[in-house]
């Protein structure tokens, strides 16, 4: 754009935004070009802005409880990389970020060469458990700011992982979405008119301790029969012992077992009425289900869509409601930490909040 055309669109002054606009032409974070003379148009064409693509990347980091994975996406936005490492559950803070440092110097060819504005999103499965007090979060955002050398600005896994999914993946160019991802642990965010919704709190996406069961088995939270209990990898193996890991029940499935299938089918029928309930309140234009148990495939993901369908609300205006696979797997979260760098969001860089 040139910078009459920026100073539409983001209402700065004249004086400013060319102050602005100077400083980041001057960095090598944004060109200066002057095209062409349109044809019967006299005087000097004025110079459009564009982001530089060698000016670096903007780095997205997600600490797992035995994995570190690094997505990297570059200043113009149009190219994603990524790698992973894993690590021991027992690993102390320096060892993760010692990890994660190596992984993204791979990646940008730095030690770590970092977004154009110094900051990497960090995603964290749930930060408030990270080894932190409740209300130490911003202990834990200096701690990897330190380690990292740059400002962190820090996310939940499962929330980043619904920005991704409506930048990059199943739901990209749509502003109202809903994500839950079915792992470990059961989560989940909302995108709406584009931005990954917060809350007064923080806590948006604990679409695990919503009521599924009532009367059901006892959850971490203190409540009985949440969609944790059910809907989880972990009680999905509990409830089908004769399977150690998702691999073992995949197989099982895939032989027709039907004890396999009615632990899946009670999980996805659980898991789509909650979801049914939330779009309902919500009113969003898509679903996305992600995680580790959507890998098991249609025996998850179809009686969770029929459930879903068949409890939402629907108008007659309206198509139906679409309920899509995610389709970013295991990096989501990476890349919706990088991601979090190019959103409107109000989470800040350290020393400061959360996504």
């Amino acid at each position: 754009m040139t910078r009459g055309e920026l100073g539409a669109r983001c209402g700065l002054s004249r004086t400013t935004l060319y102050k602005v606009a100077g400083r980041l032409v001057d960095s090598g974070l944004v060109i200066a070009t002057v095209p062409d003379a349109e044809p019967r148009r006299p005087g000097r064409p004025a110079e459009k802005l564009a982001l530089n693509p060698a000016a670096g990347r903007l780095l997205g980091i997600d600490f797992g409880r035995r994995h570190v994975r690094v997505a990297a996406i570059t200043a113009a936005g149009n190219e994603i990389s990524t790698v992973g490492g894993t690590h021991s559950p027992a690993a102390p803070w320096s060892e993760r970020i010692a990890v994660a440092r190596r992984l993204a110097a791979g990646l940008t060819g730095a030690v770590p060469r970092l977004g154009p504005l110094g900051d990497v999103g960090v995603s964290v499965a749930d930060p408030a458990a990270a080894s932190f007090a409740a209300d130490d979060e911003r202990a834990l955002a200096d701690m990897l700011g330190r380690g990292l050398g740059a400002r962190v600005r820090l996310g939940n896994g499962p929330r980043l992982a619904a920005l991704a999914e409506t930048v990059w993946g199943a739901a990209k160019g749509l502003a109202d979405v809903l994500y839950l991802e079915l792992s470990d642990r059961v989560g989940g965010g909302l995108v709406t008119g584009g931005v990954l919704h917060r809350s007064a709190h923080g806590r948006s996406g604990g679409f695990g301790h919503i009521l599924a069961e009532p009367g059901g088995a006892p959850c971490s939270c203190g409540g009985r029969g949440c969609l944790q209990t059910v809907a989880s990898t972990t009680a999905v193996l509990g409830a089908f012992r004769a399977a150690a890991d998702l691999p073992q029940l995949a197989a099982a499935l895939s032989a027709g077992e039907e004890a396999a299938h009615a632990v899946v089918r009670r999980a996805a029928i659980h898991a789509g009425r909650v979801l049914a309930g939330l779009a309902k309140a919500l009113g969003t234009s898509m679903v996305v289900v992600g995680g580790e148990l959507v890998t098991l495939g249609p025996p998850l993901m179809k009686p969770l869509e029929n459930e879903v369908r068949a409890n939402a609300v629907t108008y007659r205006s309206a198509p139906q409601m679409p309920v899509r696979r995610a389709e970013l797997g295991d990096f989501a979260a990476a890349v919706g930490a990088a991601s979090l760098l190019q959103s409107p969001s109000d989470a800040a860089s350290t020393p400061s909040a959360r996504a």
